[in-house]
């Protein structure tokens, strides 16, 4: 149990992953906020807290994954709701963070909503955001509220050590776009491993065709690494490409599971031997394939909100 503070530290949860959210007040020695998240029967969100939160310190635990509005708007009322009993700090804990594609204007009259999704935070009442691998750092500027950005690579990393893929020399990380570059760099200092890049063009959203490969991948095993696997197709192009091109296996990571559209169907069919993804979005039955492996991201959000509630430094985590 973390010793108090400020207020009383509660950890609630929306609907979108209430067992994320039990694993980390099982490591924190906490319960689960007492709170009901429903619908009217129009649809309306209908938020009841169970117990006082006056003058407390507030963390809510939701990811804006699929459904997106309704797992957004949910957050939204629980916050106004927390803000209106008086809670003392409120913490939006939000493990994927939706709508952080769209943080420019790729095209003339184009919205920049997550510049929109951070304003809206900020009006329902959060004080602090705390979210992992933000599709660009560059983000955290949209808000006038803290804003703790953690790191799903050094996770991954430490399961592929484990699993002993830094043994050998046919061992190569991976970037399945030179957006990536930075990040899989990173990720294969971890390893001492060299890097491959795959350079593509995407002609329209959703879609993307593999160009060629700058590295050697001949022989070799090879992990990519993204910030999340939408509909897949980037990935599963990407593996094909490395198998035609000689590689020995390809294995792919990724912090966020969108896995929306044709995503399970392609996984499945692709050349990728595995899949290993974080839970900050909770899988469905129907998309837990043998390919896919779910890393548990609790115990970095367990210490990262027990970091915040205490006022220790959260950089610590990025070491």
């Amino acid at each position: 149990m973390i010793k108090n503070i400020h207020g009383t530290i509660k950890v609630f949860s929306g609907n979108s992953n209430r067992k994320l959210a039990s694993d980390i007040c099982n490591i924190l020695g906490l319960e689960l906020g007492k709170m009901e998240v429903g619908k009217f029967s129009d649809g309306e969100i209908a938020v009841n807290i169970g117990e006082s939160v006056r003058g407390c310190d507030v963390f809510i635990i939701q990811s804006t994954n699929s459904p997106v509005n309704d797992n957004l708007m949910e957050l939204l009322v629980i916050i106004d709701a927390m803000k209106r009993a008086s809670a003392g700090r409120i913490t939006a804990v939000i493990p994927y963070f939706g709508y952080a594609r769209q943080d420019r204007k790729a095209r003339a009259r184009d919205p920049i909503s997550a510049k929109l999704v951070a304003d809206i935070l900020q009006t329902a009442g959060a004080n602090r955001v705390l979210t992992m691998d933000l599709h660009s750092s560059q983000l955290q500027g949209f808000f006038n509220v803290p804003v703790d950005n953690l790191l799903g690579m050094p996770v991954l990393a430490k399961h592929f050590l484990k699993d002993g893929y830094a043994t050998g020399d046919d061992f190569i990380v991976v970037s399945p776009d030179v957006g990536s570059v930075a990040r899989s760099r990173q990720f294969a200092h971890k390893f001492n491993a060299p890097l491959a890049i795959i350079d593509k063009r995407r002609p329209r959203a959703n879609v993307m065709e593999v160009m060629n490969i700058i590295g050697d991948v001949k022989g070799k095993k090879c992990i990519m690494l993204d910030d999340m696997i939408d509909t897949a197709g980037t990935i599963c192009q990407g593996a094909q490409a490395l198998v035609d091109n000689g590689a020995k296996e390809v294995v792919a990571c990724c912090s966020h599971a969108v896995l929306s559209g044709p995503a399970i169907q392609r996984l499945q069919d692709s050349a990728l031997s595995k899949i290993v993804v974080l839970d900050t979005i909770e899988l469905p039955d129907e998309k837990r394939i043998d390919k896919i492996q779910q890393i548990s991201v609790a115990p970095l959000f367990a210490d990262a909100i027990e970091r915040v509630y205490t006022d220790l430094p959260v950089s610590k985590l990025f070491e």
